[in-house]
């Protein structure tokens, strides 16, 4: 089968198209023929060595495909079911192994595509609006990148309950579409001199009950002294880099604040809770609530191409690669 390997942590460059031997399903495991992989952050991190990785290793975590064998004790698929996941290791493929329990069935009404480029990002959104910090009606909350995978669902998610989103952005284009989301307000990075006064000002100075900030080490400052008294810093990712260990007491001084450093894999810890995840995303998809907006797509062999350009910041909403 085509796949991409990686030999050595390192740069876009060592993502290298390869002919490897096809997957067998082991007990428990699915054969699926992948449709599309979602290329996300996690890739980058665990491609350039931030997560180290056993080498070599073909990179990829998350898809959509139907299922092309069964290993044994298999009982809740069927071959032809189509299926979507965000844990099989080897994504990046014509074909993946997937253990069943971290599979969930993919509805009618939702495309592989669709399937592939919601599932971990809108998981991922779902819990941070809805169990880290669980958005109220009214609140004012600052969302980061917002024209990005994540953030234009996290955007959408948050305005659908009610609250009134602030966005940041890079450019004019990203802007268009974090307020097609539904950001009341929109922030673009370099036409402001204090990001922090900026988001104080739209709220008559009280600041957001939250922010969520996938960006890191260049927007973590502003992050914390845009919240209000006991507001709550989720820092769920880090686009720029990582944040400097942070003193305890900057969270007392600035009103009782809250930080918290969640992934989804703490929250879809069991089948139970990522079936009931998945199902709940995949809803409001068919409902209307949820808008996936595919950015660009890629051939296999243009991973690399991917990669650079996800953190080039060159792109919106969701990468695919596409086998």
């Amino acid at each position: 089968m085509r796949a991409i390997q990686i030999i050595n942590a390192g740069g876009p460059e060592v993502l290298n198209p390869a002919e490897l031997p096809d997957p067998e399903p082991g007990p428990g495991e699915l054969l699926v023929g992948v449709a599309a992989a979602g290329v996300n952050y996690i890739d980058v991190y665990q491609r350039n060595g931030t997560y180290p990785m056993a080498m070599p290793y073909v990179p990829g975590l998350e898809g959509a495909g139907r299922v092309l064998a069964l290993g044994p004790d298999v009982t809740d698929f069927a071959v032809g079911d189509r299926v979507a996941w965000v844990e099989a290791l080897g994504s990046y493929a014509e074909r993946v192994t997937v253990v069943a329990d971290k599979a969930v069935p993919v509805p009618p009404g939702v495309s592989d595509e669709v399937a592939a480029g919601l599932l971990l990002q809108g998981m991922t959104a779902h819990f941070l609006v809805n169990d880290t910090h669980p958005v109220q009606h009214g609140e004012d909350v600052l969302v980061h990148a917002a024209a990005g995978g994540v953030g234009l669902l996290l955007t959408q998610l948050a305005a659908a309950r009610g609250a009134r989103v602030i966005a940041t952005v890079s450019t004019a284009e990203k802007e268009e579409l974090a307020r097609a989301a539904g950001a009341a307000d929109v922030i673009r990075y370099g036409e402001v001199a204090d990001l922090a006064d900026a988001v104080r000002n739209l709220t008559g100075g009280a600041g957001v009950h939250a922010a969520y900030d996938s960006v890191g080490r260049s927007t973590f400052d502003a992050s914390l002294a845009s919240l209000r008294r006991r507001g709550m810093l989720v820092l769920f990712g880090g686009s720029s880099g990582p944040v400097p260990p942070v003193d305890p007491m900057r969270l007392n001084a600035g009103g009782s604040l809250f930080l918290t450093r969640p992934k989804l894999f703490d929250y879809i810890s069991t089948p139970e809770e990522l079936r009931t995840r998945a199902t709940d995303v995949f809803a409001e998809v068919v409902d209307g609530t949820l808008d996936v907006r595919i950015g660009h797509r890629y051939a296999l062999a243009d991973a690399a191409t991917a990669h650079e350009d996800l953190q080039g910041r060159r792109t919106t909403g969701k990468l695919l690669l596409l086998p």
